[in-house]
């Protein structure tokens, strides 16, 4: 019998969107197929923890598995010391064992187990320190592969700022735009909001430059609203925003593969809030999605044609998805952003808009496993 390839699925992470990578994670490991990939499930804890979980994997969309690993592994480490010190070795120093990034892996419980390392990693993790190359530099430094684009496309895809002037520069459609940082914005508020106002028109989007799932983004109608969306997106990142606001049909775009990618058909999100929100993403469950989307082939030609271009001028790797507006009277198409860890929830467009285009959940996920490994051979030769 050939031997499965080993995959860790690595979920949580300290970001805001914590709770959606356990749902993500779960819809992943149950759709993965057995016969071919051994699973491992890794935890990250809000508080930066990592955990080895060997529970029922119901239990990580409710979060109820972090308990459990924890209670694993205190009894586990209690066997080690017990195990050390009955064969006189515990005077050895723990922290020795964290000499390179692989050891980190095997602390818990994803590097070298019973003489099987891991194969692949998966991380099904969205935002700051799971989406922005941080995590990726991890894995690159252990000499592991994993799914995903690499530290380069992952930090600036992640930082909307910087993927509006790449998408500048590829001669991508997009909308107006201004960028401030905090401390611009505590130090003279009265100053940044003339600069809105003598750039944008009301209504206009605020975001945090590096967040993901709509966390912190508001819409502002006038200048008291601006003001408080402006606040409350500095709770989430240094830098802030400030979009001009098109009178759109938002439409997203999948994208998998590595040098040559290729893109699904295009789907419609038809919020049921006033805009695609967190909670309209994944609390409410009310917005609907139509696939593929009621609109003219030259568009959705065109728009196939930008994700492509989007996720190669980034270079990105495995998968992504693109977001767009077609802007409701001129039918003229602006990019949007980049999700180049898009969430795998049960509803989340990525999967889906592959399902419509012919690849099955379980087959999407052996595929990215494969470009993984592909492009770590490509660059490992």
């Amino acid at each position: 019998m050939d031997k499965k390839t080993r995959v860790a699925v690595i979920f949580g992470g300290q970001s805001t969107e914590h709770e959606v990578s356990r749902v993500s994670a779960e819809s992943v490991i149950r759709n993965i197929n057995r016969d071919k990939f051994e699973v491992v499930m890794i935890g990250i804890t809000k508080e930066g923890k990592w955990l080895r979980f060997n529970g029922p994997v119901e239990k990580l969309g409710s979060g109820e598995w972090e308990q459990i690993a924890l209670e694993e592994s205190l009894a586990a480490r209690q066997k080690c010391i017990l195990d050390q010190s009955l064969a006189g070795s515990g005077s050895q120093n723990v922290l020795a064992e964290a000499a390179s990034a692989r050891s980190i892996f095997n602390a818990a419980g994803v590097g070298e187990d019973n003489g099987q390392g891991i194969d692949v990693v998966f991380p099904v993790l969205h935002g700051s320190n799971g989406e922005d190359g941080t995590i990726q530099g991890l894995f690159e430094l252990a000499g592991i592969p994993y799914v995903g684009p690499g530290v380069l496309a992952s930090a600036v895809g992640m930082d909307k700022a910087y993927t509006k002037i790449v998408f500048e520069k590829e001669g991508i459609p997009q909308g107006k735009y201004l960028v401030f940082n905090r401390k611009a914005l505590k130090a003279n508020v009265d100053d940044v909001v003339s600069k809105v106002e003598g750039t944008l028109t009301y209504p206009c989007f605020v975001k945090p430059s590096n967040s993901g799932s709509s966390v912190g983004v508001g819409k502002a109608r006038n200048r008291q609203e601006l003001i408080d969306t402006m606040v409350e997106a500095a709770k989430y990142d240094r830098k802030l925003l400030v979009e001009e606001f098109i009178d759109g049909r938002e439409v997203e775009c999948a994208v998998l593969g590595n040098d040559e990618p290729i893109a699904s058909t295009v789907g419609e999100v038809v919020p049921c809030n006033e805009f695609y929100d967190y909670k309209a993403k994944y609390i409410d469950n009310n917005s609907r999605i139509t696939i593929p989307a009621d609109l003219p082939e030259s568009t959705i030609k065109e728009i196939r044609d930008y994700a492509v271009r989007a996720f190669k001028s980034l270079d990105c790797a495995g998968l992504s998805r693109v977001d767009f507006f077609v802007h409701k009277g001129s039918g003229n198409v602006y990019i949007n952003e980049i999700n180049t860890l898009p969430g795998f929830t049960s509803i989340s467009m990525y999967p889906k808009l592959w399902e419509a285009s012919g690849i099955p959940y379980d087959e999407l996920i052996e595929r990215l496993i494969d470009l993984a490994v592909e492009r770590f051979n490509d660059k490992t030769l």
